[in-house]
Formats: structure tokens, sequence, C-alpha cells
């Protein structure tokens, strides 16, 4: 019986558009975006609650106080995620010293922005990548996306795609509905934010740098019944966003089992994982899965720090909290997790290499 290959991660390269804005200045601009809501008692306090101090957006913030269709904001998106993943990619694969002919097979996740032919193609011709490459984008998965992606890049290596280069890229700030006064649209236009992220996942004994991390299995669950937790409604404006504030509930009601299979499944216990890589989809959802876990104080303080610096750029958002957390030299086995629509939670299992 052969035994299958524990894939690694060679390279992890983050990164946003140009145009970083202080969260005060986006608070400003809603209260001339959203009049009624904006005088609405509290309301505009979910801008500090959010707890983020700045976010990047594919274009200067002034350009977001004029409406626009959704055939201008997908150009924007494609314009704004090619030139993106293309740089993030190319770095990806300098890092891991790869030449882009060898790559096995392309994966693009991404939910704000429609794009046929699919990310991959592009990434292809501007790269000079393997032409002969297996391509899977992946669409729809939100949030979870970014642990999703890496659970299937880990799949191909173990396929036999020796070589995998991941990118996720998510332009959120593209699906703010100028004049849906919805509580939905409102809270997120206090989150969401715009960026990247360009992995290479290979099989261990492929050449190069040490590994980074390894992946040793991934668990996912579509909850019964919960479709309209979060999502978008397409409309003429474009992606309309929709989302549940009993998200932090659901997260208190079910992680715990949850994560409990993700670990039973491939042989783990909770008290062999020292470091948790959690999606931050907001800070009530961080401390419901803080309470869920009934983890330490500061086990998620890496997600608090990403979300205070770039806000939730939905499936990028927990590759940059990954990066993040390897800045601190962990070692060791490890959880990475997010939850999107569906609703759905993904959950990776990693593991550092020793110091």
């Amino acid at each position: 019986m052969s035994v299958l290959p524990v894939p690694v991660v060679r390279a992890l390269v983050t990164g946003t558009p140009a145009h970083h804005t202080p969260q005060a200045d986006i608070q400003a601009a809603a209260q001339t975006l959203f009049p009624r809501m904006a005088a609405r008692p509290g309301l505009l306090g979910v801008f500090e609650n959010a707890q983020i101090d700045s976010r990047a957006l594919a274009r200067p913030l002034e350009w977001y106080l004029t409406e626009r269709g959704f055939g201008e904001k997908n150009t924007v998106f494609l314009d704004e995620a090619r030139a993106l993943i293309t740089r993030l990619a190319r770095e990806a694969l300098a890092r891991a010293a790869l030449a882009p002919e060898d790559v096995d097979a392309v994966l693009v996740v991404n939910t704000s922005g429609l794009s046929t032919p699919s990310l991959d193609a592009h990434l292809i011709e501007a790269l000079g990548l393997n032409r002969h490459a297996a391509r899977l984008p992946l669409w729809g998965l939100g949030c979870a996306g970014g642990a999703a992606g890496l659970a299937r890049a880990a799949d191909l290596v173990r396929a036999g795609f020796r070589r995998v280069l991941y990118v996720a890229v998510e332009l959120c700030s593209l699906t703010l509905v100028k004049g849906d006064e919805s509580k939905s649209n409102f809270v997120g236009t206090a989150l969401f934010s715009d960026g990247g992220a360009a992995l290479v996942v290979t099989a261990p004994e492929v050449p190069g740098p040490a590994p980074l991390l390894s992946l040793h299995g991934a668990f996912s669950t579509l909850i019964e019944d919960s479709a309209d937790i979060m999502g978008w409604d397409v409309v003429d404006s474009g992606l309309k966003v929709r989302f549940s504030r009993d998200i932090p509930a659901l997260v208190r009601g079910m992680m715990q089992a949850n994560v409990a299979d993700a670990l039973a499944r491939h042989g783990w216990a909770r008290d062999e994982v020292q470091t948790y890589v959690v999606h931050p989809g907001g800070v009530k959802v961080l401390a419901a899965y803080e309470e869920a876990l009934a983890l330490p104080s500061g086990a998620l303080d890496t997600s608090r720090r990403v979300l205070r610096q770039y806000g939730n750029m939905s499936s990028v958002t927990v590759l940059f909290v990954l990066e993040e957390a390897l800045q601190g030299g962990p070692v060791g086995r490890g959880l990475l997790s997010a939850m999107g629509p569906g609703f759905s939670a993904e959950h990776v299992l990693i593991e550092f290499p020793a110091q």
C-alpha cells in the first residue's frame, strides 16, 4: 500500500492594492453614501466597534462615492485582480525556486468578481506557466475559500501534481452598493477590504527552500438549512451582500464539536494543537471561537492584528493570518479555520517545522 505524500508550503506571499485608507475616512464617506443609515442612533459606531485601523481599496475612496454598475465594477475587478495576482504569483514562484514551466497545477480562489476565462488562464499567459497544467478555479466559497483552497492544493499534490501554484484574490470593496441602506451593506462597508495571496505547495521531495509548514489533512462541513446566513444577491448594481447577525452564536454552538470531529478524523488530539490560524470575520466571531474552544488569552491575537491592519478580505484574510503567524516562529501542530457561505466551516490541519 503506497503512502501519500505530506504536501508542504514552500512560499507564501501576500499583498494589497495601493489605496490604503484610514477607517476614519471610510466612516466619514459612509455618512455621504448612506445619510439615513448614518443618522440612526449608534449605527455609525459599527466602524469603531469593528476594531479596524485601515483598509486597502481597489480604487481611491472618492471613486466609491459615485454610483457604479455591475459591468464597471467587474471591469475594475478584472484589471486589479489580474495585476495583483500576477505580481504575487511571480514572487511566490521566485521564493520557491520554481520555474514557471514546472508548475503542474494552478488553483485560483475568489468570490468578489467574475472572470471567464478564469483567472488561472491569465496567470498561465502572464507568467509563462506550463500550458498543460491542471486548472482549478474555485468561486463562491467566500470567507471559507482561503482554507478550502489550501486543502484542495494539498489534495492536488496528493493526486500526483507535485508543484501547485495557489492564488486567492478578493476585491470586496467593489461589492459596495451605493444607496442600499440594508444593515448588511452598511456593516459590510465597515468591514470589507481588498487583497491577495499566492502560495506554492509541493510534494516534500521537490527541491527548493525549507518548507514553511506541512499540510496533514482537511475537514469540511456544510451546515443544514443555512443558505440564508451569508452570500450575495445579484442585482443590477452588483453583488449585494447578505449576512446574518447570528454567525457568532452559530460559532459558539457548533465549533467545539466541529473542531473535535476535524481533529479526530486525522487522529489528532486537541491538546496537540498549539497554534490557531482563524479567519477574522469580525471581533465578535473571534470572541465566539475563543469561547467555543476555551482558548487561552491571546490565542487569536494574530487574527486580531490582521483584522486591525487590513479589515476583512474574505477568502484571502486567513492566508494573511497564516503569514503573520509564521513571523512568530511557531512549532508543532496547528489548525487553520474559516467559515463562509453555505453556511460552511473549513479546517486544515497544519504542522510547523522544528526551529
